[in-house]
């Protein structure tokens, strides 16, 4: 047996203490992924990487910062991964926190968060009660009393004024006209970012009371109203894209805000559309157009009173039938059920509708129908696109709206009258399109559609019906053929 001296033991002893010592005195050490992050205004989440070789180790948040919150806030040594989330900024105030990672010794370490805040002030400052008297009608019911829509073209929605576009203010009398004449929809395009502070996106009021006073001669004359935001300088319809998506909603949200607050107590012959022809080419697009949607339907509910019921109109991608089958696949979610319609419009084949040269893919179509063909001019005739497409492409919009109980708008359609035309190609061509407006009126109604007829208030244009100056009809043969259809 080997005997230790008493210094062996000491020396023993000390190193064994010193051992102790070491292992009690490990400096706890945390490292973070980051120690500051920043929220969009819209909220969402971020990750964040924890980093300890403390036993254990709790997150800590402010009471006055609920705005935030972790989907993990305890753990142990070793690495770990946990999301921090910032719910959506109500406010145009930036707001600011400190949160704490502190282990089971002590050590801590302070995470910073800053939340970006609203651009625009809320506009939602007087919201009312829900209100269903005289909005006694869903959609469906809706759609069965508005029998045939007319355009109110190129007025509202002129950039630089109601009458820069050519066309004179819209009155009473005119209303009285289009009512007689066997319209009891009128769709009013209308513009709203020309007549709005850039940095508050507050609408002027007089522009406001303008298209109030507007709407007050339909509903008086017992028309139905469509109100929309039109291409407006293409704000929203030309940036259908990610990045402009925040930046849209928030103008969206503003603007719904103030029309809906403005024109809250009109029954349910007003109807609200969200946009025009929001350009849309693919399923990132659409994903975009569906937020776009969705801002609308939450903005004009939130201000409450006959909004609460008052039914929306949603429009398919760049209102295109075929894109609108193809890549609709998401309705907006709504707090009153049965309240919205769809919206697409007709211009098909473009090449007789609206083709004002030659192009590339395509020439002009002069004449239109199986009964219509030239056979003096025979390449203005059509290659494609007659009634039997328009028959293929109204079923798709049947089968995906109408036999789900949507009701589907056909917020315009029309074709230019050409008369440049002479002789018999003139006489041809406008039998065509007299055929054209009454067959495709026939079958917007037999498929259960609200055509609205597109008129810009222009004879010569090709689509004016009504002379907005003498109320007398400019186009007596276009309106017999949509009165026959």
């Amino acid at each position: 047996m080997k005997h230790h001296t008493k210094a062996h033991v000491v020396i023993i002893f000390m190193l064994l203490f010193s051992l102790g010592c070491e292992k009690e005195m490990t400096i706890e050490t945390i490292t973070l992924s980051e120690e500051q992050f920043e929220f969009k205004k819209t909220g969402g989440g971020q990750v964040l990487s924890i980093n300890t070789n403390a036993d254990s180790w709790s997150i800590d948040i402010p009471q006055n910062a609920n705005w935030i919150s972790v989907d993990r806030s305890k753990g142990s040594s070793g690495n770990t991964f946990i999301n921090i989330s910032a719910s959506k900024n109500p406010s145009s105030d930036i707001r600011t926190a400190n949160i704490t990672l502190t282990t089971k010794n002590g050590a801590s370490k302070a995470i910073s968060v800053k939340q970006l805040g609203r651009t625009y002030e809320s506009f939602n400052t007087s919201p009312t009660a829900p209100d269903k008297v005289g909005m006694g009608s869903n959609a469906t019911e809706l759609a069965a009393k508005m029998k045939f829509g007319w355009n109110a073209g190129n007025t509202m929605e002129a950039i630089g004024g109601i009458t820069a576009w050519g066309n004179p203010e819209i009155t009473n009398e005119l209303i009285k006209t289009v009512k007689a004449n066997g319209f009891n929809a009128i769709r009013i395009p209308c513009s709203w970012d020309q007549y709005a502070d850039k940095n508050t996106a507050k609408i002027n009021e007089n522009w406001l009371n303008k298209v109030k006073e507007l709407v007050q001669y339909c509903v008086q004359n017992d028309v139905y109203v469509l109100l929309n935001i039109h291409w407006d300088g293409g704000w929203l319809e030309n940036n259908v894209t990610p990045e402009k998506q925040e930046d849209n909603i928030e103008k969206q949200t503003a603007y719904w805000e103030q029309i809906a607050t403005h024109l809250r107590d009109f029954d349910e012959h007003l109807l609200f559309a969200g946009t025009n022809e929001p350009n849309v080419e693919n399923a990132q697009q659409m994903k975009v157009l569906d937020a776009y949607h969705q801002a609308f339907v939450d903005a004009v509910r939130a201000t409450g009173g006959k909004n609460a019921y008052r039914v929306l109109v949603i429009q398919g991608p760049s209102t295109d039938i075929d894109k609108t089958n193809n890549l609709m696949n998401t309705w907006p979610k709504d707090s009153e059920p049965n309240r919205l319609m769809a919206e697409v419009h007709f211009y098909t084949p473009w090449n007789f509708c609206g083709l004002e040269k030659d192009e590339s893919w395509g020439n002009q179509f002069f004449f239109w129908g199986k009964n219509n063909h030239s056979v003096s001019n025979p390449s203005r005739n059509p290659t494609w696109g007659e009634e039997a497409t328009v028959d293929q492409l109204f079923s798709l919009m049947k089968k995906k709206f109408i036999d789900k109980n949507i009701p589907v708008i056909i917020g315009e359609f029309n074709a230019v009258r050409r008369l440049q035309l002479t002789g018999q190609d003139l006489a041809l061509h406008i039998k065509s399109r007299n055929y054209y407006l009454e067959y495709v009126t026939k079958k917007c109604l037999e498929n259960h559609f609200i055509p609205f007829y597109w008129d810009t208030g222009v004879f010569e244009t090709g689509s004016g019906i009504f002379d907005r100056r003498t109320y007398e009809i400019t186009d007596k043969e276009a309106l017999k053929a949509l009165t026959n259809g």
